[in-house]
């Protein structure tokens, strides 16, 4: 039986001291989120600024959540839609020219179902080049999305994906080759 009162965050887990923590928290929220939804080189500027790895001509919308930049990798020329979170609990590596859709959620992180401490993980995301995750996917912790993947639209990824695949569903399954 898990027991709350016993849990504890590890040491250093956020990666960051928690004033810099607050600091990116309140930037997203105002700087970040009320920006025009033209000011893409604005938001690639304030993620930098946070230790993300932002690669040339990256769209981030206005409403996209990232909870620690510096836990963030983005190839050059890919797209995160609106209302993306990118939980990086881990850290989150997407490749160049790969679109992240609208309302999908990338998740690094959760919590151990049968540790009575209800003790927290990470593990890292790769989405690697070429990929399109379409709207309201969810990709779960230690995932890896091969080149030239398209996860379909509501499908949940549990497990890692072979390149140049279209798949669909949950969990997502290959149902034919892309290219």
């Amino acid at each position: 039986m898990q027991d709350l009162s016993k849990f504890r965050l590890p040491d250093n887990f956020r990666g960051k001291n928690a004033l810099i923590v607050q600091l990116w928290w309140f930037t997203q929220s105002t700087l970040f989120a009320l920006s025009p939804r033209f000011a893409y080189g604005w938001r690639r500027f304030l993620l930098r600024l946070f230790g993300a790895e932002i690669g040339k001509k990256v769209l981030v919308r206005p409403s996209a959540k990232i909870t620690y930049p510096w836990k963030l990798k983005i190839g050059d020329w890919s797209w995160i839609g609106d209302d993306v979170v990118l939980y990086t609990l881990g850290e989150i590596e997407i490749g160049k020219n790969t679109v992240i859709s609208q309302k999908s959620y990338i998740c690094t992180g959760s919590h151990d179902m049968y540790s009575e401490n209800f003790d927290i993980f990470a593990e890292k995301i790769v989405i690697k080049d070429g990929c399109w995750i379409a709207t309201d996917v969810f990709v779960a912790p230690g995932v890896v999305i091969e080149k030239n993947v398209v996860v379909g639209a509501r499908s949940s990824v549990f497990h890692s994906l072979p390149e140049n695949s279209i798949c669909l569903g949950t969990p997502a399954k290959p149902v034919k080759k892309r290219f």
